[in-house]
C-alpha cells in the first residue's frame, strides 16, 4: 500500500488546503530533484511551490511568497501510526 501526501498542502491555517494531521507526520518536498525546507505551500498537479521571499512581509505581517514552477515530489518523513510496527507481544 502506498502512502502518498495530498496533491496540495499549505502551512497557513487560514488556507482551505491546510491539514494539521498530515503536517504533524512531517511532509518533505523535493523540488526539481533538490530537497527544500522552506516551502509554505505546494501543488503537485499544477507543478509549483511557494517559498518565503527573504524577510519581506506584507501589510498584514505574513511573509511575501514567491511561486516557483517545476517538478514537485512530496513525501512523508514519518510512517503513519500503526504502520511498520511489528506485533512483538507473545501470549
Amino acid at each position: 500500500m502506498t502512502d502518498t501526501p495530498p496533491d496540495r498542502l499549505s502551512l497557513d491555517p487560514r488556507s482551505p488546503h491546510f491539514d494539521e494531521a498530515k503536517l504533524q507526520r512531517g511532509v518533505g518536498i523535493r523540488f526539481n530533484g533538490v530537497e527544500k525546507t522552506n516551502v509554505e505551500e505546494y501543488s503537485v498537479s499544477e507543478g509549483w511551490i511557494k517559498v518565503a521571499a527573504g524577510k519581506s512581509r506584507d501589510r498584514y505581517g505574513n511573509p511575501m511568497l514567491l511561486t516557483l514552477k517545476g517538478t514537485v515530489e512530496p513525501y512523508y518523513e514519518r510512517a503513519a501510526e500503526g504502520e511498520g510496527q511489528a506485533d512483538t507481544s507473545e501470549d
